[in-house]
């Protein structure tokens, strides 16, 4: 499965960039280069990475993700994660770096989380 990258602004200035499918050694660098762009045209109040559609992401993703990160610090712009999926969200829980990205909750598609268990 390839990549696939929607920016959008939203109501309060905010950036977001929702990314869909995985992100990994061939795909990693969009990540990194959907915040240069984003701070190459302005300095929004927030980037979001709304990472609810990522169904993968390894070590080198999570590597452009801080480097996204440091990116928009430098700028003065707070980077954080929105919406992860469960997969993104353990492996931000597992490295230790959930904290830097805000400490989102992992998104469950129009359900709570109980009915997301099994037999829920």
């Amino acid at each position: 499965m390839s990549l696939s990258i929607v920016k959008s602004t939203l109501s309060d200035g905010t950036v977001e960039i929702a990314p869909r499918g995985e992100i990994d050694v061939d795909t990693a660098y969009e990540v990194r280069e959907a915040v240069a762009e984003v701070l190459a045209k302005g300095t929004p109040p927030r980037i979001a990475l709304n990472m609810r559609l990522v169904t993968f992401i390894d070590s080198v993703g999570i590597s452009a993700m801080v480097a996204g990160f440091q990116t928009a610090e430098v700028s003065n712009v707070r980077l954080v994660v929105t919406e992860p999926s469960r997969f993104v969200h353990r492996q931000l829980w597992v490295t230790g770096l959930l904290g830097l990205f805000g400490a989102p909750e992992p998104y469950f598609s129009g359900a709570t989380p109980e009915a997301q268990l099994p037999g829920g």
